[in-house]
C-alpha cells in the first residue's frame, strides 16, 4: 500500500475542513472554500504563505474586475472572456498568476449571481478566507528533518570514508581495483540533502539559512577536489617516499572525518609536509619527476579541500553519531 504523506494528510483534512466551516457559515459555492485549501497547502511554509498571499490578492482583484465589467457591459459568457484577457496579464505583471485558476473560479461565481451585491462579495471573501485560513491552520505544522539530515550527513562522510581508504591504498600499493560506486552515490546523496536542506530553511520563517545546507555545499565542494584528486592518483606510476608520506597523511585525515571544524590543525600538518617535500633530493629520472610533481599537485588539492572546512563553523555531533567511526575534514 502506498504511504500517505504529510502533505496527502494535511491536504485531505484541511479540504474537509474548510468545506465544513464554509458550509456551517451558510456560504453559497461552499465547496469552492475546499479547492482553495488544496491549492493553499504546499510543501513548505512558506510556499504556503506565498501561495495563500497570491490567490488572495488575485481573488479580490478578480472579484472587483469581474463586478465591474459584468454591471458596466452585461452578464453575457463573452464578458467573462473580456475579464479574463484583462484579468490575466494583471496577475503575471503583480506576479500572483498562481492565483488565475481559483480567480476564475470567483468570477463564475460571480457571473452566476447576475447581479453585483454587498451579500455577494461577502460570500465570495467568506470562501476566500475559509479557504486560505485552514490551509495555513494546516501548515502550521511541518514535522522535523533534522534526523533525516543527520543520516544524509553520516551516509556522506561514510562514502568520504572509504573513497580516502581508496585513494590511501592506491598510494600505498598502486592497486586500482576499487569500482568507483561511492563517487556516483555520493553525488545523488549530496544533491538529495541540500534539497532537504533547502526544504528545512522555508519551514522557518526568520532563518534565512540552514548550517546543514551550509555544510553539504562545503561537503559537495570538497567532493568536487576529490573527483580531481583521483586521476592524480592514478597517474601516479610508481610508489615513492612522498607517496607513502602523503598515505600517512590521508589516513589521518580519513580517521576524523566528522562535522567539526579541525581543519587548522591538518592544514598544519599539511604545511610541514610540504616543507619536508622540498627539503628532499631532487628526483633523478624523467619518471621519479612526473610522479613527484603528481603528488605536489596533490596536495595542493588537498590543501584547498581542509580550507573549505576551515571556513565551516562545524555541526555539533549527534549523540548517535558518537557510537560510528569519525571520518574531519
Amino acid at each position: 500500500m502506498p504511504k500517505i504523506g504529510y502533505r496527502t494528510l494535511k491536504t485531505g483534512i484541511g479540504t474537509a475542513l474548510a468545506i465544513s466551516v464554509a458550509q456551517w457559515l451558510h456560504l453559497d459555492n461552499f465547496v469552492s472554500a475546499g479547492i482553495l485549501t488544496i491549492l493553499c497547502i504546499q510543501n513548505t511554509k512558506k510556499k504556503s504563505i506565498n501561495a495563500s498571499w497570491s490567490r488572495f490578492l488575485a481573488c479580490v482583484i478578480a472579484m472587483v474586475m469581474s463586478g465591474a465589467l459584468f454591471e458596466l457591459i452585461s452578464y453575457h459568457p463573452a464578458v467573462i472572456g473580456l475579464v479574463l484577457l484583462i484579468f490575466i496579464p494583471i496577475t503575471v505583471a503583480l506576479n500572483i498568476s498562481e492565483g488565475i485558476v481559483t480567480s476564475s473560479v470567483i468570477i463564475l461565481h460571480v457571473y452566476s449571481a447576475g447581479k453585483v451585491t454587498l451579500g455577494l462579495y461577502e460570500n465570495e471573501l467568506g470562501i476566500i478566507l475559509t479557504g486560505i485560513g485552514i490551509a495555513l491552520l494546516m501548515n502550521l505544522y511541518m514535522p522535523s528533518v533534522e534526523t533525516k539530515l543527520v543520516e544524509y550527513q553520516e551516509r556522506i562522510e561514510e562514502n568520504f570514508y572509504k573513497i580516502f581508504c581508496e585513494m590511501i591504498n592506491y598510494l600505498k600499493t598502486n592497486d586500482g581495483k576499487w569500482d568507483g560506486k561511492e563517487i556516483t552515490e555520493t553525488e545523488k546523496l549530496l544533491r538529495e540533502a541540500k534539497t532537504l536542506a533547502f526544504k528545512d530553511v522555508e519551514n522557518h520563517f526568520l532563518r534565512h539559512e540552514n548550517l546543514y545546507y551550509l555544510y553539504f555545499k562545503m561537503r559537495e565542494k570538497q567532493f568536487y577536489i576529490l573527483q580531481r584528486i583521483l586521476p592524480i592518483a592514478a597517474s601516479l606510476s610508481q610508489t615513492v617516499e612522498q607517496g607513502h608520506r602523503i598515505a600517512d597523511f590521508l589516513e589521518e585525515l580519513r580517521d576524523h572525518i566528522h562535522p567539526g571544524n579541525t581543519a587548522l590543525f591538518y592544514l598544519k600538518m599539511l604545511y610541514d609536509m610540504k616543507v619536508e617535500f622540498e627539503q628532499m633530493e631532487l628526483p633523478k629520472t624523467r619518471e621519479e619527476f612526473e610522479t613527484r610533481a603528481a603528488l605536489y599537485q596533490f596536495v595542493r588539492e588537498m590543501e584547498e579541500y581542509l580550507q573549505l572546512k576551515s571556513s565551516f563553523k562545524g555541526i555539533k555531533k549527534s549523540r548517535s553519531f558518537h557510537t560510528k567511526k569519525s571520518a574531519t575534514s
